[in-house]
């Protein structure tokens, strides 16, 4: 999905199918629902999900909280504008995806193994 794609997405009910929960807490954000957004990513222990929980603070207004959330996130800097970080956060989770599903075919060919995700 392109980050175009991903803005689209906005208009529709419900996050589509197979989105990280990064994605899925700034898709919600988009959507106006910020404790939605946040109850995703609250308790979630991953990068992704702390810079998401960081941004989501900042938006938010609590700078001390989102600073603790950009210092666990690795992240020392912040975008000029909120939209801005919000457009960075989706490019980022989307190419980092990407990338992994790119990881995932390869490994599959490479390695003859069963492609197990089909059959889920």
């Amino acid at each position: 999905m392109s980050p175009e794609e991903f803005r689209a997405s906005v208009a529709e009910d419900a996050p589509r199918t197979g989105v990280s929960v990064p994605l899925a807490a700034l898709w919600w954000d988009a959507k106006g629902d910020w404790a939605r957004a946040h109850a995703l990513v609250d308790e979630l222990e991953t990068v992704e999900g702390m810079a998401v929980h960081a941004y989501l603070h900042r938006k938010e207004g609590s700078t001390s909280n989102a600073e603790y959330w950009y210092e666990r996130a690795g992240r020392k800097f912040h975008r000029p504008t909120l939209d801005a970080e919000w457009a960075a956060l989706i490019q980022g989770l989307l190419s980092g995806a990407e990338n992994l599903e790119q990881r995932r075919n390869f490994y599959v060919e490479v390695s003859g193994w069963p492609d197990l995700r089909r059959k889920c």
